[in-house]
């Protein structure tokens, strides 16, 4: 499995810096976000080093798949019944902050309907 040493995101899945992880399998992580923007904010991360959507190909494209099927069980786990909202951001002019394909689990309340 690749990995980045100087990722973020790949010491966090590794353990060498502590999060509350939430769900954990073969290809996925997620852990809730530091600084949450809704109720209920988990990231879901790919176990492999993936920089952002512009670098999902056929060879690791089975880590996105497997982590929007590990959503509705985190989903469920979390008791969002009414609904969530799943974002990715890719580049600066989306803030991707952090250069580690991710996304974010928003709920908990009902969400403004504008996403900008």
């Amino acid at each position: 499995m690749k990995i980045s040493e100087n990722c973020l995101f790949c010491a966090i899945i590794a353990g060498k810096i502590p999060s509350t992880k939430i769900y954990e399998d073969e290809y996925v992580f997620a852990f809730r976000d530091i600084n949450p923007q809704a109720p209920t904010h988990i990231l879901a991360v790919p176990k492999e080093h993936i920089a952002s959507m512009n670098e999902v190909n056929a060879e690791n494209s089975a880590f996105v798949a497997k982590i929007f099927e590990a959503i509705p069980k985190i989903a469920a786990q979390e008791g969002l019944k009414n609904g969530y909202r799943v974002i990715s951001n890719c580049g600066p002019d989306a803030c991707q902050t952090v250069h580690h394909l991710h996304f974010h689990i928003l709920g908990g309340t009902q969400l403004a309907d504008r996403m900008a």
